[in-house]
């Protein structure tokens, strides 16, 4: 298994590379967001509700689109990401657009030595971010540490079925649960499966039972899970989309959950 620093610099640097090509991309549609667009999905708004005055910290945010989306719905934010390419073109959108927005470069872990004592309302983290990291207790523990008693995680991620598969989901390939770290060469990425990208990803398979007892050993209540049978993005293989909106995987059809939600309380 590579070690901490290891894993840290070959993702970071992933990260970093797929900032340039995820900026000017159809999928994270730049230009229509800085015109007004919110990045959010239906799923996140529905649980989050009114945020309008809430202090809120958004973990692993990317170049901060959610982030900035949900301070123009009022909310005082904080954004953290390991990639200092996308934290850069976070601050650059927050300061082009007018969006008052606190932007933190770091490993999650570390997150105490830049954010010692803040608490926050809300603990807010979506879609392709758990998998990034190795240790769910030290991420249940943070996100408990930053929330204020009566405060909310909220939490939106792809489910994790859907990582049990190979990239074209004819086969199985992965274990459902957490047995180490998976280590993967990508081309492409999936804002942009064209761009010249070749790099090695490491991520962690984390089975529902250790996200939400995770959650449960901090002593945080569970106050709302649910599970979805469609994804609200096209970054998958095989993809259909419905005429409702989202899509489905097409070797999956409408058998398998491709997303789930979490809200947690501190009491």
């Amino acid at each position: 298994m590579p070690t901490s620093p290891e894993y840290l610099a070959l993702n970071r640097a992933l990260w970093n590379a797929r900032t340039g090509p995820h900026l000017a991309s159809d999928f994270y549609a730049v230009e229509a967001f800085k015109a007004g667009q919110s990045s959010l999905n239906s799923i996140e708004l529905g649980l989050l509700g009114e945020v309008a005055g809430q202090r809120l910290l958004h973990l692993q945010c990317h170049f901060g689109q959610d982030t900035l989306s949900l301070a123009r719905l009022g909310a005082q934010v904080t954004g953290v990401d390991l990639s200092d390419a996308a934290i850069a073109a976070a601050r650059q959108l927050s300061t082009a657009l007018g969006i008052p927005a606190e932007f933190i470069c770091c490993d999650l872990y570390d997150l105490p030595d830049h954010l010692p004592e803040a608490r926050f309302d809300v603990v807010f983290t979506s879609y392709g971010v758990l998998g990034w990291l190795p240790d769910l207790t030290r991420w249940a523990t943070l996100v408990s540490r930053y929330l204020r008693p009566g405060g909310r995680l909220v939490l939106v991620e792809f489910h994790p079925l859907v990582w049990m598969f190979n990239n074209d989901f004819t086969r199985l390939e992965y274990s459902y649960f957490n047995t180490g770290p998976i280590e993967e060469t990508e081309t492409g990425t999936y804002a942009d499966p064209t761009a010249a990208i070749t790099h090695q990803s490491i991520t962690w398979n984390h089975s529902l039972s250790e996200v939400i007892g995770s959650l449960l050993h901090q002593g945080l209540q569970l106050t709302s899970f649910a599970e979805y049978d469609y994804s609200p993005y096209n970054c998958f293989a095989h993809t259909i989309a419905l005429p409702e909106g989202g899509y489905h995987i097409g070797p999956l059809g409408q058998q398998t959950p491709l997303v789930y939600s979490v809200v947690a309380t501190k009491p």
